[in-house]
């Protein structure tokens, strides 16, 4: 069986989005002849801790361990929150306003280059050059964010020339917060830099989405190779418990600023008052970590009574609770690049045989998706009579018990066969030596 070494920054017991597709893709591997080797860092800095999803791991899955020195233990003394889990992303610390906070923001953009995890390349690098010596692999990927994990990638290749792969789960310098790193020309030029070095020399890009895609091809003058996320039929497994009684309008994860689903709660308002009908039966349920100015507008569009916090839920209970839900909704963050954006939740979604409500770009790689499968609607950020002829007609179906997912042809996203055609990329690489 051949080899593949996987650097990546995420991988349990850390939980979110950033830890599922390779987890899933080593799971998978071995059935299509490759055998993984995992590279993580002992005491990686997570705020979401979701042990359910050991599960995944094989006993036989060798998985390799090293110290990290992440600076955000300072930046966590300076806000008064020292040794505790807190969020800190600095896509986050974006909508901050205070002194510390842009200082910080700052810090990160013109200094920590690629990203905080920059102080990990280096020791990494030579560690992995004298593993790999003594336990030879076939190939290398590469996953990122956070981009560090490419760095290592491009000085392993350089060393040892074996086949590598970077595999974008997020863009780079288009990703939506790159512009509030408040970046000196000098930065910037770096950052640019090192993401043309990684498109260019890595033997293949791989990205997300069909747009993302795109935008990498364009700047580096290569193919990207487009491997969706997708959703693990293990993990969708059929329950006998009944839909929700209410008309209940589920999201799961976590909602920012970016995410607010602000025309949902204009409508909503608008229409509480002119069907009170709907007043009987709504309840909108937030699972997740959900920010303080997302329950300011609830609170400002009288929506208190109709909402129900759930907080956070592992893995596993999150798809159990959406199979019961009479609606899935599905936030795109509001921003220049949000075209682009395949949350990871939307295949669970179209796996849970419910009917989704995206709120987002009508014209976008999202939109494209869910009319190819019939697995939902989308509705624009800005568009209060879309949402409320939607909900309306949802409600109706609702009412007349026919509320129901006519999704179809979304298999070939499940995590297996996207794992396929990873592994047809790393069989390609492989036949370069």
């Amino acid at each position: 069986m051949k080899r593949v070494l996987i650097i990546t920054y995420y991988w349990p017991p850390s939980g979110g989005a950033g830890v599922q597709r390779w987890l899933k893709f080593a799971k998978y591997l071995p059935q299509y002849g490759w055998e993984p080797i995992i590279y993580t860092p002992e005491n990686p800095d997570f705020a979401i801790e979701d042990q359910s999803l050991q599960k995944d791991i094989s006993n036989d899955l060798h998985v390799i361990k090293r110290k990290i020195w992440e600076p955000y233990e300072l930046y966590k003394t300076l806000i008064g929150k020292k040794g505790q889990k807190v969020n800190v992303s600095f896509a986050e610390l974006g909508g901050k306003q205070s002194v510390i906070h842009k200082l910080a923001l700052s810090v990160r953009g013109n200094l920590l280059i690629p990203d905080p995890r920059c102080f990990w390349i280096k020791p990494s690098v030579s560690f992995l050059k004298d593993y790999l010596k003594d336990h030879p692999v076939d190939a290398i990927v590469s996953t990122g964010p956070p981009h560090s994990m490419h760095i290592i990638g491009l000085k392993l290749h350089r060393h040892t020339n074996i086949p590598w792969i970077a595999d974008f789960r997020d863009p780079w310098t288009n990703i939506d917060f790159y512009r509030e790193l408040n970046l000196s020309w000098l930065a910037d030029k770096i950052h640019h830099k090192k993401e043309k070095q990684v498109l260019s020399e890595a033997n293949r890009v791989v990205s997300v989405t069909p747009t993302w895609c795109r935008e990498l091809s364009e700047k580096a003058g290569c193919t990207v190779n487009l491997v969706h996320n997708g959703y693990d039929e293990e993990d969708i497994i059929r329950i006998s418990d009944p839909i929700d009684t209410n008309f209940s309008i589920v999201h799961i994860g976590s909602i920012n600023a970016a995410r607010n689903p602000k025309v949902l709660w204009v409508a909503l308002n608008e229409l509480l008052q002119e069907q009170p009908e709907l007043k009987r039966y709504l309840k909108i349920k937030l699972v997740g970590n959900v920010e303080p100015v997302v329950f300011s507008d609830i609170d400002r569009y009288h929506l208190n009574d109709y909402i129900e916090r759930i907080g956070y839920l592992s893995h596993k209970e999150a798809i159990t609770f959406q199979q019961t839900s009479q609606l899935l909704l599905l936030l795109i963050n509001n921003t220049p690049n949000a075209n682009g954006i395949l949350t990871g939740k939307l295949y669970e979604y179209m796996a849970s045989a419910r009917p989704i409500l995206a709120i987002g770009p009508v014209v976008s790689d999202i939109a494209t998706l869910l009319a190819e499968t019939n697995a939902g609607t989308v509705v624009d950020f800005y568009d209060v009579a879309g949402m409320k002829s939607a909900i309306l007609d949802l409600f109706e179906r609702y009412k007349q018990g026919k509320l129901n997912s006519e999704a179809s042809g979304y298999q070939q996203y499940s995590r297996r066969a996207q794992c396929g055609v990873m592994a047809q990329l790393l069989d390609d690489v492989f036949k370069i030596n």
